[in-house]
């Protein structure tokens, strides 16, 4: 089995052998689910094929009956000129009609394939994008369904109409002299040896070449998302590197497969023609001994050129019928991915109305990358309907990670984590997400306007919906002071806003969504102290009535919560409100003595400064 580079998270190469290559045509086989529904279209282009063929293989007999007649009448040689004609003017009208039909067919077929995939990996854990970089999966997406459309449009057709002139011309070439077919058969075995031969070695390259090119697009992709990090660490010329090492090596293998590829095609065409040659050679002695007209000898020349060129076609689009197998291949992964999250066949419906009770019983979990450390370890939590709680500890103690199963992204290894009574592995992921209302660490903001990144979760709201969330999230006064206001692009990943703009933003959503649970995870990190003051009044606001848990590392953002929640070490340490955990000292006491000691410390040697400067 031959090795493919294989993409990494970090954009790196490595060389694996756990992704099959391709052995055959037959993986084509697993487009014909998306061919089916149009068959219609299928036999009318193959119906359009039949003729154009048939056309072309009755024009010779037209080109004979030409040389044979010039001694003929004047008004026979007309007639058989314009017979001759006629042929024509059907073989055009039908291959535009084939080019049509099957062009069409081919957009059609990968349309929806482009379509299959991007619903099939949208709806994927995030564990799957751990293993599989999105950059490689849009060079699918596109580079290799571009490559099946040309040869669902293109290379088939021309491979079934060749093949049909090859067996029609071989016919052909025995009813005109069943002596010089016989020659003709012999160098068979001779053109197909190298093709073969060759093919498999061609096939091997196919796959490594388009593999190579998804390398390239995920580690473009990786650097150009990153690219004022990139920038602040100087390192443009260090990924510049990178990324030219993996574009040579896709130019070497793409090297290596195009010159076995023109060497096969120069030898099958060299044994080809030298064999027609051979055979002409011999057909003129038998003209001029009289064994044969000159008409049958140019129409057998005619065909003998019809087959070798039908012959010589085919191998050059076996190559790429090659190219279409890895590429299906590849699609079809994608297409049946397994996701280690699925949904119930038989899924319990969420009760309504939702009232918002989440409960961890004996919940533990660990990360597939860091198996002998644990994210959380028994965890045992019960959060009542319409609490606040917020949980906090330092970096790694698992707070995130209890949103994340929340959310239903990760299973846990033990345990269960249910709402309203209900474990969430019982239930349809897409029908208690809708109870879920979520505020990343990291913002997600769409190159869409600010009033369709607020109305992502409720496309139907209005537009005094939308400016009231915004007003409770303070974004509708940056939002008004853009260019065009809520109608203003924000840019990729919200390049225009800064990162406290982009929390609003994501807050603003979150809000507008008006979900019975709402998830904060450090949704405050990125704002200034008066910004800060003042969405945390508005997530007092909407957090009434509501399940609200807040992630947090700066403890003011979570003193009035009902409840706090201290993690460590992926275990819940201690749990209470802001007063009683610092009279109880341990962990959450210290945390709170060091930012808040500190802040006062920073607050007292300002305002020293200040009375020196007025001094």
């Amino acid at each position: 089995m031959a090795r493919r580079p294989e993409t990494t998270r970090s954009g790196a190469t490595a060389d694996a052998t756990d992704r099959p290559t391709s052995r055959r045509i037959g993986a084509l086989a697993a487009l014909w689910p998306f061919v089916r529904p149009y068959w219609s279209q299928l036999v009318l282009s193959l119906a359009a094929l039949v003729l154009t063929a048939g056309i072309s293989l009755i024009l010779p007999l037209a080109v004979r009956r030409v040389v044979d007649g010039f001694g003929a009448g004047s008004d026979l040689l007309d007639a058989y000129f314009e017979a001759a004609l006629a042929i024509v003017v059907a073989l055009a009208v039908g291959t535009a009609l084939r080019y049509f039909l099957v062009t069409r067919l081919g957009e059609r077929v990968v349309a929806d394939i482009r379509k299959a995939v991007f619903s099939r990996v949208i709806t994927l854990s995030p564990g799957f994008y751990e293993r599989v970089m999105t950059g490689e999966i849009l060079s699918r997406i596109t580079t290799d369904t571009t490559l099946i459309q040309s040869v669902i449009g293109s290379s088939v057709s021309i491979a079934l109409r060749n093949l049909m002139i090859l067996v029609g011309g071989m016919t052909m070439l025995a009813v005109t002299s069943l002596k010089l077919m016989g020659l003709v058969l012999l160098l068979v075995p001779i053109v197909i040896v190298p093709i073969v031969v060759m093919g498999r070695r061609l096939r091997i390259l196919s796959r490594a070449n388009q593999d190579w090119i998804a390398t390239s697009s995920g580690a473009a992709s990786e650097s150009l998302l990153a690219a004022a990090t990139v920038q602040a660490y100087t390192s443009e010329g260090r990924i510049a590197a990178d990324f030219d090492r993996v574009t040579e090596q896709s130019y070497d293998t793409a090297m290596r497969r195009v010159t076995t590829r023109a060497l096969m095609t120069g030898i099958v065409i060299f044994l080809i023609f030298a064999g027609v040659i051979g055979v002409l050679w011999i057909g003129a002695r038998d003209v001029r001994t009289g064994a044969m007209s000159v008409g049958a000898l140019v129409q057998f020349v005619i065909y003998a050129i019809m087959v070798a060129g039908s012959t010589g076609a085919l191998s050059e689009i076996w190559g790429e019928l090659q190219r279409a197998a890895g590429a299906t291949e590849r699609l079809a992964e994608l297409l049946g991915a397994r996701d280690l999250l699925r949904d119930p066949a038989h899924p319990i419906p969420l009760s309504q109305p939702v009232r918002g009770a989440i409960t961890f019983d004996g919940v533990s979990f660990r990360y597939p990358a860091r198996p002998d450390l644990p994210a959380l370890e028994e965890i045992d939590l019960r959060v009542a309907p319409g609490e606040t709680v917020a949980l906090v500890g330092p970096s790694g103690a698992g707070k995130s990670t209890i949103v994340q199963l929340i959310e239903r992204f990760r299973d846990p290894d033990a345990g269960k984590v249910m709402l309203d009574g209900i474990d969430l592995r019982d239930m349809e992921r897409a029908d208690f997400r809708r109870a879920i209302a979520l505020v990343p660490q990291d913002p997600v903001i769409f190159a869409r306007s600010a009033r369709d990144n607020i109305a992502f979760g409720r496309p139907d709201a209005t537009e005094a919906e939308i400016e009231a969330a915004a007003r409770a999230a303070h974004a509708h006064d940056f939002i008004t002071a853009l260019p065009g206001g809520y109608a203003s692009l924000l840019g990729e990943r919200g390049v225009m806003l800064s990162g406290g703009q982009r929390q609003r933003i994501a807050l603003a959503r979150a809000i507008l969504r008006d979900a019975p649970v709402l998830l904060l995870d450090e949704a405050t990190s990125a704002l200034d102290a008066e910004s800060e003051r003042a969405v945390q009044a508005a997530v007092q606001e909407v957090s009434r009535d509501r399940t609200t848990i807040i992630v947090a590392h700066r403890l003011a953002t979570v003193k009035r919560a009902d409840r706090i929640v201290v993690l460590d070490q992926g275990r819940i340490v201690a749990q209470g409100t802001h007063e009683a955990l610092v009279a109880q000292g341990g962990l959450y006491a210290r945390l709170a003595r060091l930012q808040f000691t500190d802040g006062a410390d920073d607050a007292a040697t300002d305002a020293t400064a200040a009375q020196r400067g007025a001094a």
